[in-house]
């Protein structure tokens, strides 16, 4: 698809930083340090990388801001990531028998195992392997788009119309799954929904550093650092809370849309209780909901366009290639990478935890629409209330991200320590009704916030100007790195044929990243170096447009 892009003037790369990074780029680093950054990212053919930073970008409005809100408040994943899941593992379920009994025979009628398997590949799968290849084949596609397009959203207006596409796509799965009635095509409708829907979150999440930039607060901060009004200290803990304070407001309306999503929801599910389309007709609901309030944010949006792509590029490959060139600067850019492998782990660790623990819970209240909606809306409220609990506790005494995305941390390693609990005992690890209210509660308790907290960890150090970039990466560290997890799980379940022996390896996971995060991680200095690296990068573009002119 051929987008429209933006020319870029010549010589307005050096005013895209502001004097206060300049002044935190000298207390960084020498000059030497940026010479050899320079040397490291300049190419024969041209610029490796361009900023998306463009000269007097518009402040950002109130309608822009509460459009951007609104988008994620529809965006907020009951549909794509759970109905559509349960309607999928239900027509597996039925489709499905009991291996002990042999073909024909019902997974759940009375003598049954327990275990219930599908034809798979000449042989046979259990049905949670099937939904957890399913989850694992669509990290690995969303792996691809990542890595292919996701550097390329930098450039002109392609990133806004990528948003606009791939959010058209999620839609339209969402409406489809209306029709399914065999699980091979509910499997399909499922896996385009959740890519897209994986795909959203990420190009969504990669606005908010621009528009966190862009805000009045923000400008009038830079314009008292300047004048020197404030410290150099005053200014980073002001912008740090600045992006927080979008990242958690955000976060809370997609829990705020979480609930109303499925308080509308009710009012489908128990007046029609005994109709058979009642699932679909409340998928349908779902999504309309998005639509309504996430059609804003396309209309809201002001244009703040990146560069022209290089000439002789082409935005299927210029992701690779910034890829291959971005993977060259982690010794100028250590802590963003550091970060990004030990996400990679941990959202590997937490996603596929969450995906066997919805697995567990739809076996135990036998796929039921109404109930998870019941649990939904506890995990919802309790979310809301934390996200702007957290946000309210870290202004108040200015305590950085790293410090509160400690304490969310810990709960994520807990999550599958209690579930591992469950292959020595029935009495807990997740057999119990009661376990999986409790699951919801502390879910959204302290996990709602983890969110928040990890984008705004990526935000601070990402280089500026280069967010799609590295929030490419970020999305493939957060989504695409959990092909791994669900494969390694399923080959787990089909060998020991139960769900609870893959917490061990899960709760493995999430430990290790953890303790990267908390021993290896220096935000400081990390926030500095990426203003190092954009600075040099933005002169060696300079440079090249002056010997070319």
């Amino acid at each position: 698809m051929s987008l429209p892009t933006l020319p870029r003037k010549k010589g307005n790369m050096d005013s895209d930083i502001s004097p206060a990074d300049e002044k935190l780029k000298t207390q960084s680093e020498g000059a030497s340090g940026s010479i050899e950054l320079i040397s490291h990212s300049m190419d024969n053919n041209g610029p490796m990388f361009v900023s998306s930073i463009t000269k007097d970008e518009p402040i950002v409005t109130r309608k822009e801001l509460w459009s951007y809100y609104l988008y994620y408040n529809g965006d907020n994943g009951v549909g794509p990531l759970g109905y559509s899941m349960t309607l999928f593992q239900s027509l597996a379920f039925s489709a499905g028998y009991d291996p002990a009994r042999g073909p024909g025979s019902s997974c759940n009628g009375d003598g049954s195992s327990g275990n219930c398997v599908l034809p798979w590949a000449g042989g046979t799968k259990s049905v949670s392997s099937v939904v957890l290849i399913a989850n694992g084949i669509s990290f690995a596609i969303m792996t691809m788009i990542f890595t292919t397009i996701g550097s390329a959203a930098d450039y002109g207006t392609f990133g806004r119309w990528l948003l606009l596409v791939i959010t058209v796509i999620c839609w339209a799965a969402q409406f489809a799954e209306m029709t399914p009635s065999r699980w091979p095509l509910a499997m399909a409708l499922y896996m385009i929904g959740f890519i897209s829907y994986g795909a959203t979150l990420v190009f969504y999440a990669a606005i908010f550093p621009r528009l966190a930039r862009n805000t009045k607060h923000t400008r009038t901060l830079l314009t008292k650092y300047e004048s020197g009004e404030i410290t150099k200290e005053e200014y980073e803990v002001e912008g740090s809370l600045e992006k927080n304070r979008i990242s958690n407001i955000s976060t809370a309306h997609s829990n705020i849309g979480y609930i109303a999503t499925l308080c509308l929801n009710l009012s489908i599910l128990l007046p029609l209780a005994s109709n058979a389309k009642v699932n679909n007709y409340t998928l349908v609901l779902t999504n309309a909901y998005w639509v309504v309030t996430g059609i804003w944010w396309f209309i809201f949006q002001q244009p703040r366009p990146g560069p022209a792509l290089p000439k002789g590029e082409h935005y299927i490959t210029i992701g690779w290639k910034q890829l291959w060139a971005a993977s060259k600067q982690y010794k100028q850019l250590p802590y963003t990478f550091i970060y990004l492998f030990a996400f990679f782990l941990l959202a590997d660790g937490l996603n596929t935890t969450g995906t066997l623990i919805s697995i567990c819970q739809n076996d135990k209240f036998s796929f039921s629409f109404l109930q998870n909606t019941y649990l939904g809306l506890a995990q919802a409220i309790t979310s809301t209330m934390s996200t702007l609990g957290f946000w309210y506790f870290q202004r108040h005494f200015k305590i950085s991200t790293k410090k509160m995305f400690v304490v969310t941390n810990v709960v994520t390693i807990l999550i599958p320590f209690w579930g591992m609990l469950g292959i020595w005992t029935s009495k807990i690890g997740f057999h119990n009704v009661w376990e999986f209210w409790a699951y919801n509660v502390v879910f959204g308790l302290f996990q709602a916030p983890y969110y928040a907290f990890a984008q705004t960890m990526m935000a601070e150090l990402t280089p500026p100007g280069f967010d799609n970039m590295f929030f490419g990466l970020f999305g493939l560290s957060n989504r695409a790195s959990s092909m791994i997890g669900p494969n390694v799980i399923q080959a787990i379940i089909d060998k020991s044929g139960s769900n609870w022996m893959g917490f061990p390896f899960l709760f493995a996971l999430c430990f290790a990243a953890s303790l990267v995060i908390w021993f290896f991680i220096d935000i400081e200095k990390g926030r500095r170096d990426a203003i190092v690296w954009a600075d040099g990068v933005r002169k060696k573009a300079d440079l090249a447009s002056q010997i070319t002119s």
